[in-house]
């Protein structure tokens, strides 16, 4: 079996993505989906390091990339728990990304006074 996912982004004139559409073979959406922002990881094995995407449009907020990295480390801790059952880690992790959401809401509050 194979699946297959394409991600097509367009670039403006200085080459920052104004749009990302993503479509995964085998997945319950028919059309391409739109997206914000993406962060593709690859691990070369031979190299022993990651390969890494990461892109965001112009359009994307900053509050909505901090709800995208939170998001993202809780996902990572969780991926984490799965393939190596290391549970103290895991909780190290979760708790990083819950006191970093916690200190950008802060720096939010105080941006805003």
């Amino acid at each position: 079996m194979k699946s297959t996912i394409t991600v097509d982004v367009n670039l403006d004139k200085d080459k920052v993505p104004e749009s990302i559409m993503w479509t995964a073979s085998g997945s319950t959406a028919d059309s391409m989906q739109k997206a914000k922002a993406t962060m593709l990881s690859f691990w070369d094995g031979a190299e022993k390091s990651a390969l890494r995407i990461d892109l965001w449009t112009n359009d994307m907020m900053v509050d909505e990339m901090a709800d995208f990295y939170y998001q993202t480390f809780m996902g990572m801790a969780d991926t984490f728990d799965r393939a190596t059952h290391m549970h103290p880690l895991v909780d190290d992790m979760k708790a990083f990304a819950k006191a970093f959401y916690a200190k950008f809401r802060e720096a939010q509050l105080q941006e805003n006074k």
